[in-house]
């Protein structure tokens, strides 16, 4: 068995060689092509996709990478394509992974920002890769992590991470980028109030997006809010304070003023080495991610382990046991079984005097 994956492994070696060089290269197909890879769930796929993100490792993390989030309505798609043309026109190259919601049924992605930002879509400086959030919580896709690696490899020095809509626990996108930014709209304060402090304590930018004709006002007023609500959290990254500016995706009003923060946070961080720490930090977040995923998928090929969970979805769904103490039996149940480790003697009874 081990004799045939080694063979399936060197005869797809020299083809993830060349795509990887191409990828370097620039080559939008190409890069196409590899993001599809690491997304295939398919085992020869996922080892050719672990050589080809060990190929390219060594050409990654040039970018600043922006992660972006924000309530369903609040404009994402429309304030990042505005952002993004003013980052090209500044010289920079783009990419976007823009993460979009699934559905339950089908599993497919409902919608696509490529038809959300058009303009942004056609201008070659920019790449733009929808991907559906699939099963994964935390309002980003599962291959995310090397999706983004890929873009850096290619040769884009600016990634946004755009999430499918915030939520408590919309937070994973912090994990794997190096600025997060939270887009509010005018009178959001009683839904961030909602939100609590979970994603808002993390952000170091907030954008009031739609500051423009009638909601001018009201965004002035939300803008005030939030930058006196802030003041009574601990800033996520340290010697930066969070800002809060007013733009609009319609009209381009902040945009120049949000990017301006976006390089200065940038600088902030390669100047006092923050960059460096926080990129240990999401190596750190990344290796967990995959722990807990790896163990899931190996235990699911385990027929003793899949016998178990049935046993336990059974007395769950009968209300014999609750979900925790169900757990926490089939935790126990398999690692005592897959260590050979045996249970001690019970210990006795105290005997009441």
């Amino acid at each position: 068995m081990s004799g045939g994956k080694s063979a399936q492994a060197r005869a797809k070696a020299p083809v993830v060689e060349e795509l990887a060089l191409k990828v370097m290269a620039g080559d939008r197909r190409a890069l196409g092509r590899a993001i599809t890879l690491v997304e295939s769930t398919r085992p020869d796929d996922r080892a050719a996709a672990q050589a080809l993100i060990e190929r390219l490792l060594p050409a990654t993390g040039r970018s600043i990478r922006i992660g972006l989030s924000g309530p369903p309505g609040v404009g994402k798609s429309t304030l990042t394509e505005r952002l993004g043309l003013h980052v090209v026109a500044a010289g920079h190259r783009l990419a976007v992974l823009a993460v979009d919601p699934s559905s339950k049924l089908g599993g497919g992605s409902i919608l696509g920002d490529k038809t959300r930002m058009p303009e942004l879509s056609r201008d070659p400086r920019a790449f733009i890769r929808p991907s559906p959030a699939g099963t994964s919580a935390g309002g980003v896709a599962r291959r995310t992590r090397e999706a983004l690696l890929l873009v850096e490899a290619a040769g884009f020095d600016v990634v946004i991470v755009e999430t499918v809509g915030v939520g408590q626990s919309e937070t994973a996108v912090a994990d794997m980028t190096d600025l997060f930014v939270l887009l509010a709209q005018p009178g959001a304060g009683d839904e961030l109030q909602g939100i609590k402090r979970g994603i808002v304590e993390l952000a170091d930018l907030v954008l009031v997006t739609k500051a423009d004709g009638e909601l001018a006002p009201a965004a002035m007023r939300t803008a005030a809010e939030l930058a006196q609500a802030l003041r009574y959290l601990r800033p996520p990254t340290p010697g930066f304070e969070p800002r809060v500016l007013r733009c609009s995706g319609l009209t381009g009003l902040g945009v120049a003023e949000a990017w301006a923060a976006m390089a200065e946070f940038g600088a902030h961080q390669r100047a006092r080495g923050g960059l460096a720490r926080r990129r240990a930090e999401q190596a750190k977040a990344w290796l967990g991610r995959e722990l807990s995923d790896g163990l899931l998928e190996r235990l699911k090929d385990l027929p003793d382990a899949v016998r178990r969970l049935r046993r336990a979805e059974a007395l769950v769904a009968t209300g014999a046991l609750n979900p925790p103490a169900a757990a926490r039996r089939l935790i126990e149940g398999l690692l005592g079984a897959k260590s050979g480790a045996k249970r001690g003697p019970k210990p006795k009874p105290v005997r009441r005097s």
